[in-house]
């Protein structure tokens, strides 16, 4: 084989292992924002407030959407975590307390990285099991309880200075189930917001419109399109009317507008 019938060989060969690179690079980087989110769910569980907040972008765009308030920016996410449930549920401290249960599960992965970008999406589900042991003090806030809690996580990230971080957490805690009950009777164990900061000390910048728990069943909007067809589920599709009922008497469709890729 001369120098001249190799060229076409040697262009296939570096073609391939652009492809390859490309790909190893796509992996890696979903593996690393896979496990920042599992990270983040570790340190949750243990109340490591201090460190869930640095795991967060510095950009002034990033936000926490929690029940239905969204807090903007750094310092406010301090305000949520270092803040609101440091202070309500460890009475103050950074790290767990005896007595004291969040365990958070996260499955069903989603992650997709956008070659050329330092952006990612990503989908996750929970399913926490929380509440107080019997040993604990009736004076704990909210008493003594259990409860069971499941929903959806729809977040972004963001590559800063060549590390992965959550630039925008978004979680839909979908229902809470008393124990002795199960999921059939709803009861809201961390209650929506009425007020914003500064009139509640530890309240969202922002309070959402038509966010609700259980028996509200519609979907939160998917980052991805179908993987075989390649549309995107439509906005009828992601409602929930009532059994047998009109479907332009339900509400609105759950929508996600400030995606940035």
């Amino acid at each position: 084989m001369n120098g001249q019938d190799s060229t076409p060989e040697i262009a296939q060969l570096l073609r391939t292992v652009e492809d390859l690179r490309s790909s190893v690079d796509k992996l890696t980087h979903e593996s690393e924002i896979k496990k920042l989110h599992h990270k983040y769910g570790y340190y949750l569980d243990k109340c490591l407030y201090q460190e869930v907040a640095e795991l967060f972008s510095n950009h002034p765009e990033a936000y926490v959407q929690f029940l239905n308030g969204r807090f903007n920016g750094k310092q406010s996410i301090e305000r949520l975590y270092v803040g609101r449930f440091a202070k309500h549920f460890v009475a103050g401290r950074n790290g767990p307390i005896e007595g004291w249960l969040l365990d958070h599960l996260m499955a069903q992965d989603i992650v997709d990285f956008q070659p050329g970008s330092n952006r990612a999406k990503a989908r996750f589900r929970t399913l926490m099991s929380a509440g107080t042991h019997e040993s604990m003090s009736q004076d704990y806030p909210g008493g003594h309880r259990q409860w069971w809690e499941g929903g959806v996580y729809e977040n972004e990230y963001i590559r800063e200075d060549g590390v992965w971080k959550i630039f925008r957490l978004r979680y839909w805690p979908f229902w809470h189930g008393a124990f002795s009950k199960g999921w059939q009777h709803c009861n809201n164990f961390v209650p929506l917001y009425k007020e914003t900061y500064p009139a509640l000390e530890w309240g969202p910048d922002e309070i959402l419109e038509d966010e609700r728990l259980w028996p509200d069943t519609r979907v939160v909007p998917f980052h991805y399109a179908h993987p075989v067809t390649g549309e995107e589920v439509t906005e009828s599709s992601l409602k929930a009317p009532k059994w047998r009922g009109d479907e332009a008497e339900a509400l609105p469709a759950r929508k996600i507008t400030d995606w940035d890729m």
